[in-house]
């Protein structure tokens, strides 16, 4: 888990794309939780891509950016459920 310096998003947000496993697996635990995130699909939105690699430095997805400042890059459901935890949105 790591800092970025990109602005703070007000809720849990996740850059991804509708083809990605990984993204989708973090989608449906993001839902099954009834957390309130914002999707930013990489494929759907030219600048996302961009958005995420300055996040995370990294090219992969997802990249899930939590309001406190901190990323995480293609989490598993247990490592972003703990994140969740600790800041307690669930």
């Amino acid at each position: 888990m790591s800092e970025t310096t990109e602005a703070l998003p007000t809720k849990v947000t996740m850059f991804g794309a509708d083809w990605c496993r990984d993204c989708v697996r973090s989608e449906t635990l993001l839902n099954s939780l009834d957390i309130e995130w914002t999707k930013v699909d990489v494929e759907k939105d030219p600048s996302a891509a961009d958005r995420a690699h300055a996040i995370s430095g990294r090219l992969n997805i997802p990249v899930v950016h939590f309001p406190d400042g901190t990323f995480q890059v293609e989490p598993s459901d247990r490592d972003l459920k703990a994140k969740l935890e600790e800041l307690g949105v669930i």
